[in-house]
């Protein structure tokens, strides 16, 4: 896919609302592109709020990809840092989805937003309109891992998560259920299964079919085979939790 071309879609979910308006700007500021240039450049893709059409696929894959650049700048400035391994994380991300071409544009756009005090809640509202809410956990499932990345899951990411989870509409029961699955203590894996550790044995097995319900990969399947399967690694670690509470418990 051609670089202009992918910066369009981009730009094509995202114009008309708080996420367009930073795109805009570090577009225009890193690239020297105008909306009007990107809109001849991508054909017309655009689409105003509130309308009526259902996103196709590609739609649908550009909105959770900007949506995880600005959301991926605030946590990786969460604790003050910018770690190699989590840029790392991204670049993969984007390599692995929209190919070679496309990873050095987006992380010069995502070094602009990390220049940019991005407002979540702004931005997340907008996120909550336009995205089903299978795929918003599943984009807070990369945020968690983003902040995972660098082997320090440190408490600001984590205060951040939980400030980006209010932001997109997640609830905090499925927001504490994606961080333990990289934030650990003695009791990660009951707040996986969004349980707590004094749950009856039929609870524990009731919340576990709840969450594989929930968390199907079929559920983001139109994201792309690659967000696909990253939701059944998502799917295993609930499946792990549930081990562990088994094993812990000796249940059959």
């Amino acid at each position: 896919m051609g670089s202009a071309r992918w910066i369009a879609g981009l730009l094509g979910w995202a114009a008309f609302g708080p996420l367009g308006a930073i795109v805009g700007y570090v577009l225009g500021s890193l690239l020297d592109f105008s909306i009007d240039a990107v809109k001849q450049l991508g054909g017309g893709s655009f689409s105003e709020p509130g309308g009526n059409r259902g996103y196709s696929a590609t739609e649908q894959r550009n909105s959770f990809m900007v949506s995880l650049l600005v959301l991926s700048s605030a946590v990786i400035k969460a604790d003050g840092r910018t770690r190699q391994e989590e840029l790392d994380y991204v670049r993969e991300f984007i390599r692995r989805n929209f190919g070679e071409g496309a990873v050095s544009e987006a992380m010069q756009m995502l070094d602009g937003f990390n220049r940019q005090n991005v407002n979540i809640y702004s931005v997340g509202q907008q996120i909550s309109v336009y995205m089903n809410y299978s795929q918003r956990l599943q984009l807070y499932h990369y945020l968690a891992q983003i902040a995972a990345a660098d082997g320090d899951f440190s408490k600001a990411e984590k205060s951040v998560l939980e400030a980006i989870a209010g932001a997109i509409g997640i609830t905090s029961s499925d927001a504490s259920s994606v961080i333990a699955m990289f934030y650990k203590d003695s009791d990660s894996a009951y707040a996986v299964l969004e349980i707590s550790p004094s749950a009856t044995d039929d609870e524990v097995k009731a919340a576990y079919r709840r969450m594989a319900m929930k968390n199907h990969p079929d559920k983001v399947s139109t994201l792309g085979p690659e967000v696909q399967k990253a939701a059944e690694e998502k799917f295993r670690k609930i499946q792990e939790a549930y081990e562990t509470i088994k094993k812990e418990r000796g249940m059959n």
